[in-house]
């Protein structure tokens, strides 16, 4: 196994496809409380670099280290069309958090985040919580995402389920001429922290809902609720079925060839990040006719709610600033109709535009 703390890290960042290299890998280690971190600065073009906690039991420091780079370089393009003034930044936690995570570990990952000056604002993620963000900004600054006892927003599954039913509509207003999802039937595939948060939307909007989770108690929390949701047996099914919307709230990878080709659904548009298995899918369902809304713009109201808390949290604001992903999802749609590409690719190319025309302004100077 490669010992990616204990080695050169000058190749840590290989730059695949002629990707810009990241401005800043840092490797965190203490050996007291057992903390193995590594946070990742994509970019701070707009801004601070905001991102999430990921703690995770990563069968390598290599997997990490991976799972880092590709995080915060999404974080960056997230941010970016998110309309907010911050970069792209990552970090990850190696270990079991039902086993590893404590106090000491937590606040020595504080000291770390806190030395690099504000060039990276944390928040929570898989593994990582509200609590767990109070105690970090115990050592801290530079954390968002905290619980409302201490001036923080709370649970940013709020918003995140809000903005993808916003893309959602986004999506049904180019598709089907009108933005309400009332008469369709929506096919959702996890119904965690975000999943069962966006049912709601989707019945209030007079949808049909069909759902499944690996987790029975999920489902039967949906169903005790909303008894006229439908449920099929996994996630194989619920891609087959009769469904004019599919919506990936769950693990990510949830799109490959095998799925687009049976996917019987017209859009796709979900909560869970990272949803093209690999490069070429999202011309896959381009060519099938299918339309679909990003993943890394619909899903990008939890970062407006965590980036809203720097300010002083007013969920006003923050729900204002997340209705506005409706727009920028249709925009979206027709720069890849005018340009001939898929979303994704219209998506990319937006968010590289602003990063690079407001990025630049850093440039002028200003005095001393």
């Amino acid at each position: 196994m490669t010992d990616v703390f204990g080695s050169s890290h000058k190749d840590a960042d290989p730059s695949p496809n002629g990707q810009a290299r990241h401005e800043q890998v840092v490797f965190c280690a203490d050996d007291r409380s057992g903390l193995r971190a590594i946070i990742a600065i994509y970019s701070t073009a707009l801004g601070p670099g905001l991102g999430g906690t990921r703690f995770y039991p990563y069968e390598s420091e290599q997997a990490a280290l991976a799972d880092v780079l590709n995080l915060s370089r999404a974080m960056a393009y997230k941010n970016a069309l998110a309309g907010l003034d911050h970069g792209g930044g990552k970090a990850v936690i190696i270990g079991d958090p039902a086993k590893d995570k404590s106090e000491a570990l937590l606040r020595a990952y504080g000291r770390f985040v806190q030395s690099l000056g504000g060039r990276y604002y944390t928040a929570c993620d898989v593994g990582t919580y509200s609590e767990d963000m109070d105690v970090v900004a115990r050592e801290c600054s530079f954390v968002t995402g905290r619980t409302v006892a201490h001036g923080g927003a709370g649970d940013s599954s709020i918003l995140t389920a809000y903005g993808v039913f916003q893309g959602m509509r986004a999506a049904a207003q180019y598709t089907y001429g009108t933005p309400s999802l009332r008469g369709r039937r929506v096919g959702v595939e996890g119904v965690g922290k975000v999943g069962h948060r966006l049912v709601e939307h989707l019945l209030e909007d007079g949808a049909e809902v069909v759902i499944c989770d690996v987790s029975e108690h999920a489902v039967e929390r949906v169903r005790a609720r909303h008894p006229q949701v439908d449920v099929v047996a996994d996630a194989a099914a619920l891609k087959a079925a009769d469904i004019d919307v599919y919506s990936p709230c769950a693990l990510g990878g949830a799109l490959d060839d095998d799925t687009v080709a049976g996917l019987r659904a017209t859009i796709v548009c979900g909560g869970a990040n990272n949803q093209l298995a690999h490069t070429g899918v999202e011309k896959q369902l381009a060519e099938r006719g299918v339309l679909y809304a990003p993943d890394y713009v619909v899903n990008s109201g939890g970062v407006i709610q965590v980036a809203d808390e720097i300010e002083g949290f007013d969920m006003s604001r923050a729900r204002a600033k997340a209705t506005q992903i409706f727009d920028t999802t249709l925009k979206i749609f027709s720069m890849a109709e005018e340009e001939g590409v898929p979303p994704a690719v219209a998506a990319d190319r937006l968010a590289e535009r602003r990063m690079s025309e407001v990025g630049r302004l850093r440039a002028i100077w200003l005095g001393r």
